[in-house]
């Protein structure tokens, strides 16, 4: 049992959530991340950055209960998480998730919409066997763990209510409880009281309970001031919302449209991605989590609670691949309505035209900072807020955003006249960068260099704005054969200064050819190379040595380059193998390798969590690390599946 002393594995935790926000709630029942009220919002509890002050929601059996055993997982095609206890004296289940549909009662109840958020957290623990103690404790830590608070706790028709203050945010806990028929003795009375913690800037509640086999409680986290119904009107409001919720869930789930081998983890994968999707806008985060850190006790621990331009082409083919073109249209009106520049605004030569990430409602500005005050992940410091990253130059999105933008008008819904205007000023704005360096796909912080997965990537842009012209002969394109030559041009500098013919194999950059660079394996994915050209087979065979050969693979797993041979200023360190790059190595080996793609697709399957989730790398020692879950991982995922199992593109 986790308790104060000790941090939880990473591939201990499932995640609910409503498409605002999500929350990380482990095996042993407590909620250990979770910001609010949106994803970039400041965290309210962040245990999982700093056991002692980082503040938690946990529901668990007596300390004086020997040896419970805890099992997770989710109700079948639902995002509800269920954390089930098991001991010889009883079984207590707990229910975890957010509402994710509109009650039609009291505007003062908790699905409500509050100022244009959303509903809030439940949490029920039903005894559904012997009787069992459990133990309460909610210990919010407001604005990362720096704001102080107040709290105070009050009782009126039969709901118990905590109320916490900061500065700048309130928050309520209600609790509710059901003495159920099935007890033997109908009197279910919790104690609570509010308590003060070391490294706590505020009191927490903390409480008991004895449940009985049919008994149950179930606690309300949400921001409203109050709720005025009585425990006779919330009881059956929250039995409904855990009915709807079941039924939005298992509904959109039943819209897949896979039936390959690989069903199940399909998905969850892409119930997965649906929780990373933030509702109001569209986008999709990277990750709910910030500063989980690549390698334990290193320095590699960045916020990814923002949204990429680079998953653009994979987030649009996985959705419209899979039954979900509603999901690809909001995200592609993200992209047009929040990133593209307007077109009275001419970029500068040199000038980035598009961010490689914006937040989650189109801003740009993401300045990166330290929390200092907090330990990190079992010591792994600096906590990061904000990403640095944000200013590179990165000139691959361009092309993983072309290629969605043209996935999307192939398979889902013509393009605009306007938004091709936009596409126009966006290849030519390509062909006038195509030369420059840049800090490519792994954001490394040194100085910036021909990346060959970025100059792949600018083909890509100019391969698909050519094709959509062609399909698309109603649209004018005046420099149609300016963009041919172009992407022919760019297509044998690649050939030439991106590839190690003495060591025979595509490099991570012009200026570094002696290093590997796994994130190459996308050239057969995005048609650049045919799936059996010579260089890629005989780069693939090299990515696929182990590091004492010079390769990036080590136990079927591919790192996504050497960090001792990569300028990487100012962050250093070590990191795990990189999870997307190894779907990616699956993809690349199909049409040649099957037998041994599948074996290595089954072999990283295994490395997912009880629950199917993949964070964003894995460690020598077989552990989770990275934020998580990782859109990409579970993107990368549901495509290599896809060709495999599914069908391909």
């Amino acid at each position: 049992m986790q308790g104060n002393k000790e941090y939880c594995g990473l591939e201990d935790y499932g995640l609910v959530g409503d498409m605002h926000t999500c929350a990380l709630v482990s095996k042993n029942g407590s909620i250990d991340s979770m910001c609010w009220p949106v994803f970039d919002s400041p965290s309210i509890f962040c245990r999982i950055l700093d056991k002692a002050k980082g503040g938690h929601f946990s529901i668990t059996p007596s300390r004086g209960l020997h040896n419970p055993l805890s099992k997770q997982r989710y109700r079948p095609y639902t995002n509800m998480l269920e954390t089930r206890w098991i001991h010889d004296e009883g079984v207590i289940n707990i229910l975890d998730y957010f509402p994710v549909t509109k009650p039609k009662s009291s505007p003062n109840l908790p699905g409500e919409p509050h100022h244009a958020c959303h509903s809030g957290l439940i949490r029920k623990a039903e005894c559904v066997r012997g009787e069992m103690d459990i133990e309460i404790e909610v210990f919010p830590a407001f604005n990362y763990a720096r704001d102080s608070h107040t709290a105070q706790l009050s009782r009126g028709d039969g709901v118990h209510r905590a109320h916490f203050q900061s500065a700048a945010q309130r928050l309520q806990v209600s609790l509710l409880v059901d003495a159920g028929e099935l007890a033997a003795d109908a009197q279910l009375n919790p104690e609570l009281q509010l308590s003060e913690r070391p490294g706590h800037l505020g009191p927490g509640l903390v409480g008991k309970v004895t449940l009985k086999e049919g008994q149950s409680i179930t606690l309300l986290l949400h921001d409203q001031e109050s709720i005025t119904s009585n425990a006779l009107v919330l009881g059956p409001e929250l039995r409904r919302l855990e009915r709807t919720t079941g039924d939005f869930w298992s509904d959109w789930t039943s819209k897949c449209t896979f039936r390959g081998h690989y069903r199940e983890q399909v998905e969850r994968s892409l119930l997965v991605l649906k929780l990373l999707t933030y509702k109001p806008t569209g986008a999709i985060v990277a990750a709910p989590t910030f500063s989980l850190p690549e390698h334990i006790g290193g320095t590699r621990n960045w916020d990814y609670r923002y949204s990429w331009v680079r998953d653009a082409a994979f987030t649009v083919y996985v959705f419209l691949k899979n039954g979900y073109p509603e999901e690809a249209e909001s995200y592609i009106n993200f992209i047009f309505d929040r990133i593209f520049p307007p077109l009275s605004q001419n970029a500068k030569p040199g000038d980035p035209f598009l961010p490689i990430m914006v937040t989650i409602h189109g801003e740009r500005e993401i300045p990166e900072m330290e929390l200092d005050h907090l330990e990190g992940y079992r010591g792994s410091r600096p906590v990061r807020i904000g990403n640095g990253a944000a200013t590179h130059i990165q000139l691959d999105i361009y092309g993983e955003l072309m290629d969605s933008i043209y996935l999307y008008n192939k398979h889902a819904a013509d393009i605009s006249y306007d938004h091709w205007l936009a596409i126009r000023r966006m290849v030519d704005f390509v062909i006038e960068v195509r030369h420059q360096p840049d800090q490519s796909i792994w954001e490394v912080r040194g100085p910036p260099q021909n990346f060959v997965y970025s100059k792949i990537m600018l083909w890509v842009a100019l391969d698909r704005g050519i094709r959509l012209a062609e399909k698309r002969s109603n649209l004018p394109c005046p420099a149609r054969a300016r963009w041919v030559q172009e992407r022919d041009d760019l297509y044998d500098e690649i050939m030439t200064k991106g590839y190690n013919a003495e060591k025979g194999f595509f490099c991570m950059s012009y200026e570094n050819r002696d290093a590997l660079d796994a994130a190459v394996l996308i050239a057969p994915l995005v048609f650049f190379v045919a799936p059996n050209d010579p260089r890629l087979l005989s780069t693939i065979q090299k990515i696929m040595e182990p590091p004492a050969r010079g390769g990036l693979s080590v136990a079927s797993m591919v790192s996504r380059y050497d960090t001792g041979k990569i300028d990487d200023v100012g962050v250093g360190g070590n990191e795990g193998a990189f999870l997307m790059v190894t779907f990616w190595l699956v993809e690349a080996m199909m049409r040649q390798l099957r037998r041994t793609a599948t074996s290595q697709f089954d072999s990283i399957l295994s490395f997912a969590n009880h629950l199917g989730m993949f964070s964003e790398e894995v460690a020598s020692s077989g552990e989770q690390i990275g934020n998580m879950p990782q859109a990409f991982s579970h993107l990368a995922c549901v495509s290599a599946a896809m060709n495999l199992g599914g069908g391909e593109k």
